[in-house]
């Protein structure tokens, strides 16, 4: 299968190569249907691009106290704080771990001093205090700022931070790498530039997200408790054709394993206000062995709590809302 942008006429065109490389059309799309197909194929397709092209995205303004070592944090510095913040567990925010020494000397801070940034944002998280920890004291107005810029608009910071975190890597001769890509069977040889950061950008966008919730839920399914990430997803509460502003919003999650992503997936289950699982009734009803086994035992158990970012409640009633419509 091969495709292509065609930029003068406005379509992705899709098709086979024949025996004389010339494209074959199966059909063609306009414009307005881009974006969607994108998003709905680019896991797998990106896992194709070669090391230095997986990590090709829009230049973005770099100040030039983009990595100031003294005075007072950048807002550069900070967005990479936070970004790293929500993808990393409570429990390793310290001076100790390998991520935050390495990400402290490439932007110019000591390890101490992010760490303690970062527990200066934990102190913001209502899923962090909400439990008794408090966090540590004395966040900046700035960082309160990032705090809220994130929140609304998670998409643009991620992609933002992402290709700042590339361009520091660059400027100081680091290798840069792409986040991991899973396996495939499309070829990405005939797209255009365009066509593919859009697919690099989306990648980046779903490592972001899965990041976020598997480590706000310590790598466990909530359910289950299985650990092993082979089998863990980070599931969205709202799709994420559904709700665009929401897509990478990590409270938008739950870590689930595979059969738990599916069945929530497929409106089998839901969670109540106070998210303790609620059957559908075709669950309820069902003559599987397997199934019963499985998600009988569960119905009315509560999930395990995530350290940070629970589930958002709108999320939550939109979700039990569209499996009640699905069984009227």
């Amino acid at each position: 299968m091969r495709a292509l942008f065609n930029q003068s006429a406005g379509k992705l065109l899709i098709g086979r190569q024949d025996s004389w490389g010339k494209l074959r059309l199966w059909s063609g799309f306009p414009k307005g249907a881009v974006v969607p197909m994108i998003n709905a194929v680019a896991e797998s397709i990106v896992s194709k691009l070669p090391p230095k092209e997986a990590v090709a995205m829009d230049s973005i303004n770099i100040t030039p106290i983009a990595s100031a070592s003294k005075g007072n944090w950048t807002a550069e510095q900070l967005k990479l704080a936070f970004y790293f913040y929500c993808q990393t567990s409570f429990g390793k925010l310290h001076s100790k771990n390998p991520q935050i020494i390495e990400l402290a000397k490439l932007i110019g801070r000591t390890p101490s001093a992010l760490a303690m940034k970062l527990v200066n944002f934990a102190s913001l998280d209502p899923s962090i205090t909400g439990t008794g920890r408090k966090g540590l004291s004395g966040a900046s107005a700035l960082d309160r700022e990032i705090w809220n810029e994130f929140h609304a608009d998670w998409e643009r910071l991620t992609v933002e931070c992402e290709q700042l975190r590339l361009h520091l890597l660059q400027e100081n001769g680091l290798p840069v790498s792409a986040p991991p890509a899973g396996a495939d069977d499309f070829q990405l040889t005939d797209f255009t530039g365009e066509t593919r950061q859009a697919l690099v950008q989306q990648r980046v966008k779903q490592d972001f997200f899965r990041r976020a919730v598997l480590s706000s839920y310590r790598d466990r399914c909530c359910i289950s408790g299985v650990s092993d990430k082979r089998l863990l997803v980070a599931s969205h509460i709202v799709p994420w054709c559904i709700d665009k502003a929401n897509r990478l919003n990590p409270s938008n999650g739950l870590c689930l394993s595979a059969i738990h992503d599916k069945a929530f997936d497929s409106h089998l289950f839901t969670l109540s206000d106070d998210l303790r699982i609620v059957l559908s009734a075709p669950l309820k009803a069902t003559k599987d062995v397997f199934l019963r086994e499985v998600f009988w035992a569960i119905d009315g158990k509560e999930i395990e709590l995530p350290e940070r970012f629970a589930p958002g409640l709108i999320f939550i009633e939109k979700h039990r809302k569209a499996m009640l419509e699905a069984v009227a």
